[in-house]
């Protein structure tokens, strides 16, 4: 029942429009006052202890490199370079936002920024070769869902923080995840294209255009090679990776594009600094919430339940991928990861899946959440952006959830897609 309550006050206070952390921070000290004997300076005492981490110090570094790098001009050029490639094709405007979104991922680790940064280029320009305004903006808001996928990802930093999985491996076994949600969705972006008749350039790049393109975007494309080949070689660990990125986009924005000045520092400083304040604040009360649901033995609960309703490894995970379906629906990804993978982790090891694979399973499905109403974060960027209601955007958010189901898929049935890759580099 001290469970059903918490869920339900959280829901119903997010539903009223409370902000998600004060949501998560409210219902939990109801439930505590209410059916624990436990003091509640509990409560308190963990919201401090579950952002006591150096490795968590990552997240804000990442959330200002892709700032950073968004304001000195990387996502235009990336745009360029995707554009020169395959923006003749049809479809080619999508297929290039698609493509730019899964490079921009690799910098920023945002879902939101990801969308932010490429639909404020990609969407007036599909507009004006009259792509339609609702699949445009879709598209662009599924694409998004791809930055918390493609490494650096801050949900990989959550989860691998909140049950003690390298996040260097997670970063690997997200690539093949990634990469498989940016073909389903390029895949898709032709077909609905193809129907439509909505061209790509007017014609096709020379050589000399693409060798330019290339030329002009090298150093937006060299981010990802800094940032990753850092960790994997040794050379930084994720923090340290997060922090040269900083440096980098600094660089490369002031002394390189020469995109930033003081104004865009100072601009750039401040959405960071909010934004990691939002975010540290969920993450402590998350941790609070997972810590009474621990002391509540759910995890072993829930276990039970669902292993006494079937033990078959491919339905019990078709039932917990259902669940973080509708979950990723509802609240977002940060306090589910807290919160739901402590709770599930023991009913997959089961069955069978490791917790480096649970950990792409659990991002995978709480980022095609993005994109879903009544909370898709994305969508709602997207929607922003084009000036088009939610509401409006439904249509495509399904025919794309649909879509990106298939990599999913392949993450949860398979496991070289995740545990294999990472094995290569072993």
């Amino acid at each position: 029942m001290e469970i059903l309550i918490m869920f339900g006050a959280m829901l119903l206070l997010i539903a009223i429009g409370l902000p998600i952390g004060y949501a998560i921070a409210t219902s939990t000290i109801i439930t505590f006052i209410t059916y624990s004997s436990t003091p509640l300076s509990i409560v308190s005492q963990n919201a401090f202890t579950g952002i006591d981490s150096f490795v968590l110090l990552a997240i804000p570094f990442f959330i200002l490199a892709g700032i950073l790098m968004s304001a000195g001009g990387v996502a235009r050029r990336l745009v360029d370079v995707a554009d020169a490639f395959i923006g003749w094709i049809t479809g080619g405007l999508g297929m290039a936002s698609v493509m730019t979104a899964t490079f921009f991922g690799a910098i920023s680790g945002s879902g939101a920024a990801t969308t932010s940064a490429v639909g404020s280029l990609m969407l007036p320009e599909m507009k004006r070769k009259k792509y339609g305004d609702e699949f445009s903006a879709t598209l662009i808001a599924s694409a998004g869902s791809i930055g918390v996928i493609i490494p650096p990802s801050i949900p990989f930093v959550i989860y691998g923080v909140t049950v003690g999985v390298s996040i260097g491996d997670l970063f690997l076994a997200g690539i093949p995840a990634g990469i498989g949600m940016c073909l389903v969705l390029m895949i898709a972006c032709y077909i609905v294209s193809k129907k439509h008749g909505y061209r790509g350039s007017d014609s096709r790049p020379s050589i000399k255009h693409i060798a330019r393109a290339l030329k002009d975007g090298i150093w937006a494309l060299f981010a990802p090679v800094i940032i990753l080949g850092g960790i994997y070689s040794g050379i930084f660990t994720p923090t340290e990776s997060a922090v040269a990125a900083v440096v980098y986009s600094l660089i490369i924005g002031l002394f390189v594009y020469k995109e930033l000045n003081v104004k865009k520092l100072r601009d750039s400083f401040y959405q960071a600094a909010v934004l990691n304040g939002v975010i540290v604040f969920i993450i402590g009360f998350s941790g609070a919430m997972a810590k009474f649901l621990a002391l509540e033995n759910v995890p072993q609960k829930v276990s039970e339940g669902i292993l006494s309703l079937t033990d078959n490894p491919i339905l019990v995970l078709l039932i917990i991928n259902i669940f973080l379906l509708l979950v990723g629906m509802l609240i977002d990804n940060i306090p589910a990861i807290i919160i739901l993978s402590p709770i599930f982790l023991p009913v997959v090891e089961s069955v069978g899946v490791t917790p480096l694979q649970f950990g792409v399973i659990i991002v995978m499905n709480l980022a095609i959440g993005y994109v879903t109403p009544p909370y898709g974060t994305t969508l709602f960027v997207a929607s922003a952006i084009s000036k088009i209601p939610v509401d409006r955007l439904s249509r495509y958010a399904i025919i794309f959830t649909l879509v990106l189901c298939i990599p999913l898929a392949l993450a949860t049935y398979w496991p070289w897609f995740t545990n294999g890759f990472v094995a290569l580099f072993k």
